[in-house]
């Protein structure tokens, strides 16, 4: 008797707390964000504010006349204003300063350094290739770029943090 009472009162809890649990399981964390879409979004203008976020492996810019939205699985590459500074800099990027006139070249980079920029190259259903460049403020391109790439987008520049890592060398085998 006992034992079907409790039974019946774990039923009950489980019937009540179900649609709480469930809820919590389906919602993915998500980071939204001001952004401006400088240029590549189908119907978008150039230079649209709005907001953009990651959720549930899509990549959606919010905007007041509608949204976009972008499956993460369908963008090809993912690249961060920093990614680009990575690659520019070093021998190219010096002789590229200097080569730039009156000094130009120093100047240039203190504008990426004020916002970051995310842009991506994506296919859209019919096979279309398309690529949009959004401005964000300073810090946030990186964490997008994770998130989107946790969620099945590709990059070809890896996330920093993926190039400092090695591989250790295979063991030796004993004979």
């Amino acid at each position: 008797m006992i034992s079907t009472m409790k039974v019946v009162v774990m039923a009950a809890a489980l019937l009540f707390f179900a649609p709480l649990m469930c809820v919590s399981q389906g919602q993915q964390a998500q980071t939204e964000m001001q952004a401006v879409q400088l240029i590549g979004l189908g119907g978008v203008k150039q230079n649209t504010k709005g907001q953009l976020t990651v959720i549930n492996g899509t990549l959606r810019f919010i905007h007041a006349k509608g949204n976009v939205d972008v499956a993460a699985t369908s963008i090809e590459d993912v690249v961060t204003g920093k990614d680009s500074q990575r690659v520019i800099d070093g021998t190219f990027g010096t002789v590229a300063s200097i080569a730039a006139p009156y000094g130009s070249g120093s100047a240039l980079g203190l504008f990426r350094k004020k916002v970051d920029i995310l842009t991506i190259q994506y296919r859209d259903a019919d096979g279309g290739l398309h690529g949009a460049i959004f401005t964000m403020p300073s810090g946030r391109a990186e964490m997008l770029k994770k998130e989107l790439i946790a969620q099945g987008a590709h990059t070809t520049i890896p996330m920093q943090a993926d190039s400092n890592k090695t591989t250790p060398a295979p063991k030796e085998q004993k004979q």
